[in-house]
Order: structure tokens, then sequence, then C-alpha cells
């Protein structure tokens, strides 16, 4: 999945007439540092942002996208512990990178995809960019590669051809209660790549003092959820311990495709929520999406060590559903 920038920065330097080249992990074997779809993009002055290698072989391919921009069509670059060349540029963890670097018009990807692309993901529209490795043919998609936007992967076609590049809508994690975890949980959530969001009618709890990296919602969590607009890319974590805060962003959750849901409290206090959702109508199906207690059973003591459980629960349901 493309977590980076790197399009809407690509865009943004071609509308500056900077020019712009986009270098993507196509292919990735051993050790590698980076996953297939991670994306480097370089203007015709050398800028450069995002990473295909960590840092390993940065350098090497600025030099061949700016030789792209110069001269267009594309390039098939591959660096492993074997090459001489990748050895030069510190490749030596092992893996071997296969790299697709592209220019941005001048015989590569259309100006007007790559709009359409942002766009998409501005809206947060799941798409797949279909590229052939010899830059004959290019596409988007919306539909026809349902498994891949499931699983969230990038990667080649079958026959090796074709490089399929998917673009899900970022992760969200949406938690309601802006509790001492949550200012944790932000921290740690925006690092493994989610936007996240406080709700809490309560101000003294939501404010920016207390949560400068979250968006804040200060509402009734089943109007704000509304607002927010849960999907199949949002996790919904409950850290009140207020059932009348708690309870009406339960009702909105259970009803959206949102990948997970979490509430925290014992068993007890889970045993009694479980109680009120099957009174509000409820089927046992859709209350046993919740993860109650919240998170990973790690013996976590502490506002900190809490937040890691949850998030690691929460990304142990993205990729192992």
């Amino acid at each position: 999945m493309q977590s980076e920038r790197a399009p809407e920065q690509a865009l943004a330097w071609i509308e500056a007439g900077k020019g712009a080249a986009l270098a993507t992990v196509v292919e990735t074997w051993g050790s590698a540092p980076r996953r297939v779809g991670a994306q480097l993009v370089i203007s015709g002055e050398g800028e450069m942002e995002g990473s295909v290698s960590g840092g390993c072989v940065e350098g090497a391919v600025v030099v061949e996208a700016l030789e792209v921009l110069q001269e267009g069509g594309t390039r098939v670059l591959e660096y492993g512990v074997s090459d001489g060349d990748a050895f030069a540029v510190g490749l030596a963890c092992g893996g071997n990178i296969r790299i697709l670097v592209e220019p941005v018009g001048a015989g590569g990807m259309p100006v007007e995809m790559l709009r359409d692309l942002v766009e998409a993901r501005a809206a947060r529209e799941q798409i797949a960019y279909e590229v052939a490795l010899d830059g004959s043919a290019r596409a988007l998609h919306r539909v026809g590669f349902d498994e891949r936007f499931r699983k969230d992967r990038s990667g080649l076609s079958e026959e090796g051809d074709r490089f399929v590049a998917i673009h899900n809508p970022p992760l969200r994690l949406v938690i309601v209660g802006g509790v001492h975890i949550a200012q944790a949980l932000v921290q740690m959530a925006r690092q493994a790549g989610f936007d996240p969001y406080v709700v809490d009618p309560r101000e003294a709890f939501g404010s920016k003092a207390r949560f400068p990296q979250a968006h804040l919602v200060n509402d009734w969590p089943d109007d704000a959820l509304a607002e927010i607009g849960v999907d199949a890319r949002t996790a919904v974590v409950l850290l009140t311990h207020d059932p009348k805060l708690d309870d009406p962003a339960l009702h909105v959750a259970l009803k959206a495709p949102v990948f997970y849901i979490g509430a925290l409290g014992s068993t007890r206090t889970h045993a009694k929520r479980a109680e009120r959702l099957r009174e509000a109508g409820f089927a046992q199906a859709d209350i046993a999406r919740i993860h109650g207690p919240v998170g990973l059973d790690i013996g976590a003591a502490g506002p900190a060590e809490i937040a890691v459980s949850i998030l690691a629960e929460m990304i142990q349901t993205l990729r192992k559903a």
C-alpha cells in the first residue's frame, strides 16, 4: 500500500514547473528494508521525498531518475548485496530490490492520470495503478483487484511484466475518550501510519493542548463518527469507561465496515456492555466484533504499555484478517 505522499508531492512539483519522476519498489528478495509499493519521488531539481530502501540506494536512484527526466522512457533497476554498485551505495543488509523509475509526462505517467490518482486518494477511494514495466501501457482501476485491495498488497502481475500499485485510503484511528491512554496511543498510531482522531464532548479532555497531533472532534460520539465517516480502513477504540459515551459510538461502529473495534474495560464491564447491545437489538455476531477487554494480553501496566497492546492488536487484526 502506498502510505507515503509521493503522488501528491509529484503533482505539486509538476504544477510548480519542476518536473517529477516516481521510483517504486516492484519486487524484493531477502531482508529488503522497504515493502513492495514503497515510493521515492524526485524533482527535476534533484529534490526527493520518500524512500525505496531506507537510505541505502536513494542516491543512485536519484541519478537514474534525473536521466529519465532528460531522456524519457522508464527504467527497471536492481540492487542487491551481490551487486558492486549496490554495495557501494550501502545495500549490504542481505536484501535485493527491484525498482521501476518512470517520469511524469514526457512518455511516462500522464499528468492527468497522476491528477486523477491524487484526487481519488483525497476522496478516500481505493484505486489501483497498473503499469507495464517497459512503459508501454498504464491505467487506473477502481474495480477488478478486490483481493489485492483487501490484502493491501501491491505487486507484479502473474506474468511478471506489469506492476499493480494498490492505493487504499490511509488508515484512520478514531479514539473515543481523550484520556491518558489516548495520548500515548495517538503518538504511537501516527508512527505506524494511522491518521488519528480524538472524539470527546468534554473539551477539557479533548483539547489541542493534550492532543496536538490529532484531529479533535468535541461532539457526542455518534454524531462525531457520522461526521468523520468510518469505513473499512478505520479502527475505533473506546476508552471512556462511560456507557453514555461508549455505547452511541458502538452503535455506529457496529453498523459500519470498520476493521477493528476495541473497548476498554474489564471482562465484567464488557459483559454488561454486551448485554446492553443485545437489548438494543444487536446480534451476537455483531457484538463478537468488539475486542473487549481491548488490546493483546501482554500484561500491560500503565497507559503507554496499554497503548502498545491496543496498537498491536489493531495491526494484528488488519494484517491477519
